[in-house]
């Protein structure tokens, strides 16, 4: 087998190629907000009091290859995962005989489906409902045939907080401007071209979905301006990726929004008679505003209910006659055991969301084998799976979690298990791992130049907004429906965990080559 071009992928740098590169990227990155707040390991508290300061993103510095066929497929799917997901937050009796599998052993869960129960019994007055989703997947290769073309495995699918969105727009930018001012050596030229390299719209696409929500709220009820309320944690590590979605948001589509820490929600919101949603910021308060729209981009982690006020402040918002994003009916639609319940092998569940049987059947075959830790029959085999280190270290073991960081991998799953009593099991699900082609680049984080073995993961953004259906009595309709750009997550072969804000990843953007040509 002859040696390729993408072999030697990304090229060594000459000390004065490196130093030109890094400096252009780094200026780059902050002076269009492809940053975060440093950890606390990086700058000390007493050094930034104020929590002002801000580093560079951990980013890559060439965008990564990645299989053409699989990228476009990733693309193209992802309405129907839109149509799929907003389908099964209509759902209340379907969606409630999983939860009921899990609100006795998760905790999380189960408050989740009580702030449901409580909103219901009061009645809800918004009909709409708006997701900004994320189908996040890998480059699967079948390893015992490597003669087997690569196909795309859905790794897990994000329903609130779907990150990113805005630092994923920037980092493809600049990549495609490194290129344009000759910053990468020439001998990577015939790979990284204009042509491919993809921009992403993420941040400009996912800002037209609020504003969608926006426009379709009406008219204020209370002859208030009107504005989006983003819904934020306290510090917020990720703000400028936040940022360039409100920038967007009133630049492109004259929508104002305001962030709002969510413990303080209680301290700066109130409903009136008719559960309108109003807010008066605190450096203004003689001016109050109706919100129309709910972003949440906290609220996803037990870590921000510390106290029953943020419960109280959930059920609050629920309530609020604004268009929430998401409600928790379809924050529920996001955990893992509905994955689980759509991919079990030979499950029936896929086609009561999806009747066509062509998208079905494509969204099938995203679908890696995933299974309950449950007394069921699939669920007794997958015990056996997860007990013996052998078989275990072919799978991850995932909670009902989002934001990175809790999974258990491979070996380490038996020794785990051991650990928890039984009667928790079932609050896990367990999938196979899947099995990416080999990769190498460089990896820029906290000022530190890492270069080896890398693994990408690619997220597609999608918008959907839809009418639940008065009283759950007919089903529903979507309004808008559409793929919203993309976000490439790359980390070390060594870690088992992509999340950038959570300290794992990097932000990368694709470099399109023929399948086969990235180790595959």
């Amino acid at each position: 087998m002859g040696s390729s071009p993408h072999d030697s992928y990304p090229p060594e740098l000459s000390p004065e190629e490196q130093e030109y590169l890094l400096t252009t990227l780094n200026d780059w990155s902050i002076a269009h907000g492809l940053a975060v707040r440093p950890a606390p390991s990086f700058v000390r508290p007493d050094q930034d009091p104020a929590g002002v300061l801000a580093a560079t993103a951990p980013v890559t510095l060439f965008p990564s290859l990645f299989p053409r066929n699989c990228f476009e497929e990733g693309l193209a799917i992802q309405t129907a995962y839109n149509e799929l997901y907003s389908a099964i937050a209509r759902d209340e009796d379907w969606l409630k005989g999983i939860v009921e599998e899990l609100v006795d052993i998760d905790d999380f869960v189960g408050k989740l489906w009580q702030t449901h129960l409580a909103v219901k019994k009061e009645g809800y007055v918004q009909d709409l409902s708006l997701g900004l989703f994320r189908s996040d997947y890998m480059v699967h290769t079948d390893q015992t045939s490597p003669s087997s073309s690569s196909g795309l495995k859905q790794v897990e699918f994000n329903t609130i907080a779907s990150s990113f969105g805005g630092l994923s727009s920037q980092i493809s930018r600049l990549h495609r401007y490194l290129l344009s001012i000759d910053a990468y050596p020439s001998s990577v030229r015939s790979i990284i071209n204009e042509e491919a390299l993809r921009q992403s719209k993420s941040a400009s696409s996912l800002a037209q979905g609020l504003a969608a929500a926006h426009k379709a709220y009406g008219p204020s009820k209370t002859g208030r301006s009107l504005c989006v309320l983003f819904v934020v944690q306290n510090p917020e590590r990720n703000v400028f990726d936040q940022r360039h979605l409100e920038y967007a948001l009133f630049e492109e589509n004259s929508v104002r929004a305001f962030r709002l820490p969510f413990e303080q929600t209680l301290s700066h919101t109130k409903l009136d008679e008719d559960r309108t949603l109003l807010y008066t910021p605190p450096n203004s308060p003689s001016t109050t505003y109706e919100v129309t729209t709910i972003y949440f981009r906290a609220g996803y982690s037990p870590d921000d209910y510390p106290e029953e006020k943020e419960w109280n402040a959930r059920l609050h918002l629920e309530k609020s006659r604004a268009i929430k994003c998401p409600s928790v009916l379809t924050h529920l639609a996001g955990c893992k055991k509905v994955q689980q319940v759509l991919a079990t092998p030979h499950s029936p569940h896929l086609k009561r969301f999806l009747p066509n049987d062509q998208v079905a059947s494509k969204v099938l075959s995203t679908f890696a084998p995933i299974y309950p830790l449950d007394d069921s029959e699939a669920g007794q085999e997958a015990k056996k799976l997860a007990q013996n280190v052998e078989s275990a270290s072919r799978y991850v073991l995932k909670p009902q979690r989002e934001g990175g960081g809790n999974n258990v991998y491979r070996k380490a799953i038996p020794t785990f298990l051991e650990k928890l009593p039984q009667t928790h099991w079932p609050a896990y699900i367990l999938m196979e791992m899947i099995e990416p082609p080999p990769l190498t680049n460089a990896i820029l984080r906290n000022g530190e130049l890492q270069r080896g073995g890398v693994i990408g993961e690619l997220g597609v953004y999608g918008v959907c907004l839809w009418r639940n259906g008065v009283d759950g009595k007919d089903a529903g309709q979507i309004l808008e429906n559409w793929e919203a750009g993309y976000l490439l997550r790359t980390k070390g072969d060594q870690s088992e965990e992509g999340g950038v804000a959570a300290g794992f990843g990097a932000v990368d953007s694709v470099c399109l080559v023929a399948s086969g040509s990235t180790g595959a």
